[in-house]
């Protein structure tokens, strides 16, 4: 059963959620729920804004994976969001398509085994066959490596928060480009 956001915010986390709706121009339930717990809010806060981005990684690997672990992991926020920046992280209209059932055939080496990777970590067991640690260790610099798995480790956690919570789809991504897939 999801939280109504109904509660009150303390005062000391409003500029957070301030910062939230201004990056991602909504008001995103998972931040507000975060409020309930404070240290958590905080902890995440420093999480989210310490993160990899492009200049960790190429934007198209870093997009496929976050993508992909969302998908495999059945958040419908978490595929919402980051579906949403398809576009301005270097994907085409069909090779988002493909990342969103996760076909990696029309992808880069590179950004395949990042799908692949993501999808292997968003499992439960985690099982890494010989061939993916191969070409982790054939496309990634070991620093690269360590920020694709933070990365995905990351959506992994969103995932399970905002589906412990009954966190809806929040009308990030643009179903006229393509349908998102139906999650859990």
């Amino acid at each position: 059963m999801p939280i109504e956001p109904t509660f009150a915010v303390p005062w000391y986390l409003r500029p957070m959620l301030w910062v939230t709706r201004w990056v991602t121009g909504k008001d995103p339930l998972p931040a507000r729920l975060l409020t309930l717990f404070p240290r958590a809010a905080v902890g995440v806060g420093m999480f989210e804004a310490l993160t990899a981005g492009p200049s960790d990684l190429d934007a198209r690997s870093l997009a496929v994976a976050r993508i992909t672990a969302s998908v495999t992991g059945g958040c419908p926020f978490c595929v919402d969001m980051n579906a949403a920046a398809w576009k301005r992280n270097g994907l085409r209209v069909e090779e988002l398509r493909d990342v969103l059932v996760g076909d990696f055939a029309r992808l880069s080496g590179r950004e395949a085994t990042a799908g692949r990777y993501a999808k292997a970590l968003s499992l439960t067991p985690v099982v890494l066959e010989q061939a993916l640690r191969h070409d982790l260790v054939t496309h990634f610099t070991a620093r690269e490596r360590v920020v694709l798995a933070h990365t995905i480790a990351q959506v992994n956690d969103w995932t399970r928060f905002n589906q412990g919570l009954g966190v809806p789809a929040a009308g990030f991504f643009d179903e006229a480009v393509c349908q998102l897939p139906v999650t859990k």
